[in-house]
């Protein structure tokens, strides 16, 4: 049979990792930004736990903080699968700024976008772009894999014209560097999930405080804070969608997140094997470098398969999310398999560096601490095996 003439079936072919010019020329350029300015700040940000303050505005000045943001609100006007191309790029030399980066884009970004009124895009969405960095508070003390169990409650206020807020969130991304935080508080304690209402919270409202920073085993320059409510006033205008509909903001901006952790997760482990692979070209036992062994080969082997297949998990998801197709439980497998991957990668990347892979020295161990978080937020791994299995069992 001649495969001379081109079928309308093979136009239509398109691999998940190919990427067009316009994003290999954006993945290029975050490659390189990450390597020579973020690189050298690595291992400083990771004892000091904390962002270097110079690093954020580059992130605004390249863009990066609003990917997905439309031009007319000063965004960048690109797709979701750039902002995961980016998060992946970042996270391959520092998770930590790949979190930030992925909260901003993939959670508030795209719930103001999705779920706030013209007002409310016109007033946040250039800051957001150009020089604010967001937050996303649903986690409470005593509220995690069980999201909508939180207390935090919202009250009317006497006036009419505003909520009163008052409650304790925890393990908040971008807490300390945040100016706009989408904190979610029910109106009805009684209503269950059905008085979850969406509230956007600039950092110097009244009756609003960053609590305590967590010191954390990895991404320790990423911010995880506590945040106190004591009658945090907020105006009415800016309630984010519905009174009420709050859960709905979380479940969509949260499938779309767990796509963003699992490009990190895929960053991370690109990272270290990067590591793994150059140091065993140098480090000689018995007389030759350890890669020529079959047993060190063939655990690179396996690491890079493994790799493959989550990027291509990640990859398809983001791409399924552009096309506006169902991507809920694609972004499930992608962030559950890519973690587990990346706690594969980092942990053999350690072994193969021997005795030096333990010590602080050398930057496979901090990649190793870095991928561990990816099994537990945004979704525990229980949580997406459950929305896996929830629709694999589904009737019809």
């Amino acid at each position: 049979m001649s495969t001379d003439v081109e079928t309308p079936l093979r136009e239509k072919t398109f691999a998940l990792t190919e990427l067009s010019e316009e994003e290999e020329l954006f993945r290029s350029m975050v490659r390189e930004f990450a390597e020579k300015e973020i690189g050298p700040l690595v291992r400083k940000m990771d004892q000091d736990a904390k962002i270097d303050p110079a690093l954020l505005p580059k992130f605004f000045e390249l863009g990066l903080m609003g990917i997905e943001i439309p031009e007319s609100y000063e965004g960048s006007g690109a797709s979701f699968f750039m902002a995961a191309l980016a998060v992946e790029e970042v996270s391959r030399v520092d998770a930590s700024l790949g979190v930030c980066l992925d909260v901003q884009n993939t959670l508030v970004n795209n719930a103001v976008m999705r779920f706030g009124n013209d007002e409310q895009k016109k007033r946040y969405l250039p800051r957001l772009a150009q020089n604010t960095v967001g937050a996303y508070a649903l986690s409470e003390p005593e509220s995690g894999s069980d999201a909508f169990a939180l207390t935090c409650r919202a009250t009317e206020d006497e006036d009419g014209d505003a909520y009163r807020l008052t409650g304790t969130k925890l393990w908040i991304t971008n807490g300390a560097e945040a100016g706009l935080f989408i904190v979610f508080a029910t109106v009805d304690p009684g209503a269950g999930y059905k008085g979850i209402t969406a509230f956007l919270v600039e950092r110097d409202f009244e009756g609003f405080t960053v609590g305590k920073k967590e010191d954390k085993l990895g991404i320790r320059a990423s911010s995880t804070t506590e945040l106190v409510l004591e009658n945090c006033i907020v105006p009415k205008s800016n309630v984010l969608g519905e009174i009420g509909k709050g859960y709905k903001v979380a479940i969509e901006t949260l499938n779309e997140g767990r796509i963003g952790i699992g490009a990190q997760m895929i960053g991370i482990a690109t990272g270290a094997l990067e590591h793994a692979m150059a140091y065993t070209k140098e480090r000689k036992a018995f007389g030759k470098p350890i890669a020529e062994f079959q047993g060190v080969q063939f655990q690179h082997a396996q690491c890079a398969t493994e790799l493959e297949a989550a990027r291509l998990l990640v990859y398809n998801a983001s791409r399924l999310r552009d096309a506006k197709k169902p991507y809920l439980v694609q972004a499930a497998m992608a962030k559950l398999f890519s973690s587990q991957v990346a706690e594969r990668v980092t942990s053999q990347a350690i072994e193969h560096y021997g005795g030096y892979g333990y010590s602080k020295d050398f930057p496979v161990e901090k990649f190793w601490r870095d991928a561990k978080i990816g099994t537990i937020y945004e979704g525990t791994s229980n949580m997406q095996l459950q929305t896996i299995a929830k629709y694999l069992l589904k009737d019809g």
